[in-house]
């Protein structure tokens, strides 16, 4: 058998490399301009390398008991390695992929095409536009990986556009989102307050190091207007390789305290990273 070989793509945002893993006979990498994007194994699609995917997983995991299908709305795409996952571990689940770059939506469909049967569906839009013209109450879940770049658009940052999540999921139902920031977490203790002024329950996800402004990195924002399974979500993110905290009541009153909600008009995107905080070598 041939060994696979890395594959070079421009896409609309710009240069997308896959890069087979040495360690996993068919599992890739893909960046774009740089920065790891997605990491999927298409021979075991229940394998989650990057730690913000888990987190991701875990409030999926969370939101219903064990292999019950269920709708979900996902705002970016990249190599699908969510919905691969909810294909694998809830048969039956119909899952919407809303990805705005389609040269990224054709490199993957030919490299790291979708299982039959997946009950996927890819379309190539705004994530904000195709949010708005989904139907009332028609998903159980919303996980929305969006980045502009490295950076998560501001138009997916407001109140107005929790609103539409709010709209679109199920009274059930659970919104998941991966933000990125650093000290003082002015990003992220606004989107605390931005999510916590739509849904009566909110969480963060996040390693504690990340917490305590040591590095840069990713945070997962879980938000519903039904009671969130903290002690479980809990449970999972420490058994992590690199275990996490649940932050969530009075916790995370204190940490978002004097954070204001943002509305579209004064919305503005994540922090660019600082240099090196997701590149690969």
């Amino acid at each position: 058998m041939d060994e696979p070989i890395p594959v070079t793509r421009d896409v609309d945002w710009g240069i997308a490399k896959l890069m087979p893993d040495v360690d996993r006979a068919r599992a890739w990498l893909l960046t774009v301009n740089g920065a790891p994007q997605s990491y999927v194994d298409l021979d075991d699609p229940t394998h989650l390398e990057f730690e913000y995917a888990r987190r991701l997983a875990h409030a999926v995991d969370a939101a219903t008991e064990p292999r019950r299908p269920l709708d979900v709305l996902h705002l970016g795409g990249g190599a699908l390695t969510l919905p691969r996952y909810v294909a694998a571990t809830r048969p039956g689940s119909r899952q919407r992929v809303v990805e705005a770059d389609r040269g990224l939506i054709a490199l993957v469909a030919e490299h790291l095409p979708l299982r039959d049967g997946s009950g996927v569906e890819v379309c190539a839009a705004d994530a904000r536009t195709a949010l708005e013209a989904e139907p009332d109450a028609s998903a159980d879940v919303i996980i929305a990986d969006v980045f502009g770049g490295s950076r998560v658009p501001a138009h997916l940052t407001s109140v107005e556009y929790a609103r539409g999540a709010a709209r679109v999921l199920r009274p059930q139902g659970r919104y998941a989102a991966n933000l990125a920031d650093g000290a003082p977490f002015t990003f992220l203790r606004s989107q605390v307050a931005t999510f916590a002024a739509v849904f009566a329950q909110v969480c963060l996800i996040a390693e504690p190091s990340m917490l305590r402004g040591r590095r840069f990195g990713n945070a997962v924002l879980v938000a519903s207007h039904a009671e969130l399974p903290v002690t479980a979500l809990a449970r999972r993110a420490a058994g992590d390789a690199f275990p996490a905290r649940v932050e969530h009541g009075p916790m995370l009153e204190r940490f978002t305290a004097g954070a204001a909600p943002v509305h579209d008009v004064d919305a503005a995107p994540s922090p660019e990273p600082p240099s090196g905080s997701f590149g690969i070598g």
